[in-house]
């Protein structure tokens, strides 16, 4: 059972890697020293680029190559990013005071959740410059485990520490430079977001995909959008019908092979270019 004196001990240590490359691993295990912790993922998110993978532990059912899909976009889905880069909210959050009711029957949650045995999800949410951001998953994966009200509130009382370690140690280690830095790359998702469908649907159908892909159920969807169950029922299905897809899994991979297969993005909707036939050699 972690102790306050094992946590003392490994916040110490963390102190002293400031600056240096095993800093990540070493606050997962001052984490851990504090709460149980089954595995847990560090995403470091510059101002404008995209996140990168500081630190994480692979759980069953999770590859390398998901993470990948997912740090070169599929992360403008998920509700901690939406939570910091959307509304500003930073802190310490369980997954489901972010995400949406209905959220665990999102295809979302099914390939980056319930697919690696998550039970439980807490993550900490720190600001770092302008309009980056850290965000630290810690994950609980045993069968009925959560983090209990406790534990909850252990990762709470320590936020202040962890984040000015955490910001002390990012700013000392600023992203490489990157030729397009000028380019604002999660805006550009978020606008490939934002347009997903409408070249295609009418402005409310849009609306409810939108919607769908962040993983709202029918009875949000119709409360957010003030219409009836049974109006957002038809809008999606006339969406469905004009996107080609049968179901909300074929909605989202349809999204993420739009959005990764979108090049040099300037704008619009991702499917205009994804849709178009291949050209034939003269």
């Amino acid at each position: 059972m972690p102790t306050t004196s094992s946590y003392n001990q490994q916040l110490a240590l963390l102190i002293t890697r400031v600056g240096r490359s095993d800093f990540a691993s070493q606050l997962v295990a001052t984490l851990k020293s504090l709460v149980p912790i089954d595995d847990a993922t560090v995403l470091v998110y510059p101002d404008t680029d995209l996140p990168v993978i500081e630190y994480f532990e692979v759980p069953a059912g999770l590859d390398r190559s998901t993470l990948d899909v997912f740090v070169a976009g599929a992360f403008v889905l998920d509700p901690y990013y939406q939570a910091a880069s959307r509304d500003g909210r930073f802190g310490v959050f369980r997954l489901r005071d972010l995400a949406p009711r209905g959220f665990r029957d999102s295809e979302y949650y099914k390939a980056w959740y319930r697919n690696c045995g998550y039970q439980d999800e807490c993550g900490y949410l720190l600001p770092n410059g302008a309009n980056g951001f850290i965000n630290i998953a810690l994950g609980r994966t045993g069968d009925n485990s959560r983090f209990t009200r406790q534990q909850f509130k252990a990762l709470v009382a320590v936020r202040p520490v962890i984040e000015v370690l955490c910001q002390q140690h990012w700013q000392l280690r600023p992203a490489a430079a990157r030729p397009e830095d000028n380019v604002n790359l999660r805006e550009q998702l978020n606008t490939a977001l934002n347009q997903f469908g409408s070249s295609l649907l009418t402005e409310r159908e849009a609306q409810v995909i939108n919607l769908v892909l962040h993983g709202h159920s029918t009875k949000t969807l119709a409360e957010k959008l003030s219409i009836s169950v049974e109006t957002v029922k038809l809008h999606r299905k006339h969406a469905y019908a004009k996107l080609e897809v049968g179901s909300q899994a074929e909605l989202f991979y349809l999204f993420l092979d739009s959005l990764m297969s979108a090049g040099d993005y300037a704008g619009g909707d991702t499917l205009v270019a994804y849709l178009q036939p291949p050209r034939t050699a003269p």
